[in-house]
């Protein structure tokens, strides 16, 4: 592909014969001085929030899938909620190479900042759908460009998920996988050993999906996979936008994580105007 790697003692040899392109995750700056062009200043903020899909940084001869999973496991083990997967940035554990270069990038910012995997956020986002909120138990599926995950969520917060690479699945699988976590019967050989990344189950009261209006919630950039899907899908769309579902759950895990500012975010994200309009657009302060 007329790609060279070199050592940085290389790199640093070559420095007047090449141009350098930096790539960043999160390039604060560019975004502040993007924004000023149209008047938009980004001075006095109360808080940043980024998310970033992380698979982490396993160790030699350990599957990535696997470390991927006891992760995810781990964080909801000791957390059981969607906003355990956001940190603030002097908190991100160390095996989270991907949020700790999100903060690497990040020095100039002047404001506290949320660091989240993109997964979570989404389905958190997912759950603000006025429809979704009604359920006291619901599924949600997440399916990206990459990972497809789904979380099967009740009053005591996550009751099982599943993880699996969205090109390795079709509508039918993601049907019987979404079937056998409701029900509760899905194992985590049952995802691994199809190249996925793993089941847990946490919950073991089965959740009927052919009930009430609609079996499944659905988010993420390919979720028409799931249009002719037989569990009646409802794509989520909190406040009028599915687009930024995401953007809408990683607001709402930085209330989680700065208490000082969660009731002001809390209340915003309660849409009193309506499934239609922002939190933005309602009068708080913060």
């Amino acid at each position: 592909m007329g790609i060279q790697l070199v050592s940085a003692d290389e790199a640093h040899q070559l420095a007047k014969k090449i141009t350098t392109i930096e790539l960043l995750d999160f390039d604060y700056t560019r975004i502040k001085r993007s924004l000023s062009g149209f008047g938009i200043s980004l001075k006095d903020l109360a808080a940043v929030g980024v998310a970033v899909f992380d698979h982490g940084d396993s160790p030699p001869g350990y599957s990535d899938r696997q470390f991927r999973f006891d992760y995810l496991d781990s964080r909801i083990r000791q957390e059981n909620r969607l906003s355990a997967f956001a940190f603030p940035a002097d908190k991100i554990p160390e095996i989270m190479t991907r949020l700790k270069a999100v903060v690497a990038s990040a020095e100039d910012l002047d404001a506290p900042l949320v660091v989240m995997d993109t997964a979570p956020a989404a389905v958190l986002g997912a759950t603000l759908d006025l429809r979704v909120k009604e359920r006291e138990r619901v599924m949600v599926a997440n399916v990206g460009n990459f990972h497809t995950l789904a979380f099967r969520l009740g009053p005591q917060g996550i009751e099982g998920v599943f993880e699996h690479h969205t090109g390795l699945i079709d509508l039918q699988k993601l049907d019987h996988y979404l079937v056998l976590l409701a029900d509760g019967s899905l194992a985590h050989e049952d995802i691994f050993e199809d190249h996925g990344h793993g089941a847990l189950i946490y919950g073991s009261e089965p959740l009927i999906l052919s009930g009430k209006d609609f079996g499944v919630a659905v988010t993420g950039p390919r979720r028409n996979m799931m249009r002719g899907s037989n569990l009646r899908p409802y794509f989520a769309a909190p406040f009028g936008d599915m687009m930024i579902t995401g953007c809408f759950g990683l607001l709402a895990a930085v209330g989680d994580v700065y208490p000082d500012l969660g009731e002001t975010i809390h209340q915003s994200l309660k849409g009193a105007g309506g499934s239609g309009t922002p939190p933005w657009e309602l009068e708080f302060e913060v």
